[in-house]
């Protein structure tokens, strides 16, 4: 039987590629009409402001986020995106979320803010760089370990 604590580490890269990969698609879906149509029913142009450059940040930033490279920088222009659209879309319709359809960009908003704090998880790029690299040296942007300190009395 697997070691529990080793639980925890995974399921913060699981929730990672699967948020990664809801995003991803989210973009693509507004630029491509695939996986799915839009959900506006129509797609939009990357140059188009703000949605088609938003789709662009989604489908290339999911996917970098998905795969777990640059993943805390990455994660930070997502949530930052999704608040963005948060507040210049939705919320002069009404201040709650579920009022002003603004339920998905505020989730992830908040989704990917919590990716940047915790970082990608031991199933990512950005570790197995860390681990391939000579002396341990860790790469700019890596995830760090949380360190522990205490007070002295």
């Amino acid at each position: 039987m697997p070691d529990l604590r080793s639980l925890p580490p995974i399921g913060v890269s699981l929730y990672r590629i699967v948020i990664g990969f809801l995003m991803a698609c989210h973009g693509a879906s507004t630029l491509t009409g695939f996986p799915v149509k839009a959900t506006t029913g129509h797609t939009v142009s990357p140059t188009t402001w703000p949605g088609g450059v938003a789709a662009v940040l989604q489908l290339v930033f999911g996917i970098v986020v998905m795969i777990g490279l640059w993943t805390r920088l990455s994660a930070v222009i997502l949530s930052g995106t999704m608040a963005y659209a948060y507040f210049s879309v939705h919320q002069k319709h009404a201040l709650l979320p579920m009022a002003n359809g603004g339920e998905p960009a505020a989730l992830f908003s908040w989704a990917f803010l919590l990716i940047a704090i915790v970082g990608a998880g031991p199933l990512a790029v950005d570790a197995l760089l860390t681990r391939s690299r000579p002396g341990g040296a860790e790469p700019v942007g890596a995830d760090v370990p949380a360190r522990r300190f205490t007070i002295a009395r």
